[in-house]
């Protein structure tokens, strides 16, 4: 990432956390998967270096979470896919649970795609101006304080 992106992105973010009338979270999400299984199995004694064939699995389980940079509250929801919709069930949770009616709400995110996806738009226009999203610069993982987590 250049260096001006970087620094732009900074003096944003700065801006946001020292404006008192702004709740600023920052959002992000991870998959946690497993591959290959564990067993247990008979072996004779005799063999040396037993080898199992069988069917790897490709099991995971994902997360939305967010944390408040004023405090570190921290929230989070399990998601069975990381798609628009779950993006938007997880928005709705994290208003839910963050809204105070003199302050904003303000979300600092990465460019994922279904970040941006046309269902978002609606469910976001109709929750404008006291909840919005902030999108950092792409490939700036570093400017996200949750990405720390």
């Amino acid at each position: 990432m250049s260096t001006l992106k970087s620094r732009v992105g900074l003096k944003k973010l700065q801006t946001l956390v020292c404006d008192e009338s702004i709740e600023l979270w920052a959002l992000d999400e991870v998959r946690f998967q497993q591959h290959g299984s564990r067993c247990s199995m008979w072996v004779p004694p005799e063999t040396k270096d037993p080898i199992m064939l069988h069917h790897p699995t490709r099991e995971g389980i994902n997360y939305f979470a967010a944390v408040r940079i004023r405090d570190g509250k921290f929230i989070f929801d399990r998601a069975d896919i990381l798609n628009a919709k779950s993006f938007v069930r997880f928005l709705k949770h994290l208003k839910m649970r963050s809204f105070k009616k003199d302050r904003r709400v303000v979300v600092i995110l990465d460019n994922a795609q279904y970040h941006h996806a046309k269902c978002n738009h609606d469910w976001l226009k109709t929750n404008e101006p006291k909840f919005s999203l902030e999108f950092l610069p792409p490939y700036s993982p570093e400017l996200n304080p949750i990405e720390r987590v």
